[in-house]
């Protein structure tokens, strides 16, 4: 978790949104990526994508006060996560930071945040 500080210096849950909002604009229509989805409707996704970052860099807890802890491994461990999903994700949440014109400093924690979390949540070496 970061400090509300952060949060507010980010723009606060008006940024998080946005950037939710754009990543999932590439989702929609990535071959690759879609498929994971398995609901036909992204909105709930992206509330809880939403949700999560807000809480993670320091605002409000509510995606926790609704979902429960976040353990993101466990609730990843049903979609096979391998180079290709993690690289397409990395592609569109890039191309979504990038969009918000944020100081290099906020762009780069959030972005070193994403790769890192990428990362974490390959299950397959494909």
């Amino acid at each position: 978790m970061v400090s509300s500080e952060f949060f507010e210096k980010a723009g606060g849950s008006e940024t998080f949104r946005l950037l939710v909002e754009r990543f999932y604009e590439g989702v929609a229509a990535d071959p690759i990526l879609r498929p994971l989805y398995p609901e036909e409707d992204l909105a709930p996704a992206a509330e809880r994508l939403t949700l999560f970052l807000i809480q993670y860099w320091g605002g409000p807890s509510t995606y926790s006060e609704s979902r429960g802890h976040p353990r993101l491994r466990m609730r990843h461990a049903p979609f096979v996560i391998g180079v290709a999903e993690r690289d397409a994700w990395l592609r569109h949440m890039r191309s979504a930071l990038d969009s918000l014109d944020l100081p290099a400093d906020i762009h780069d924690r959030i972005w070193n945040y994403l790769t890192m979390a990428a990362d974490s949540m390959r299950n397959s070496m494909a």
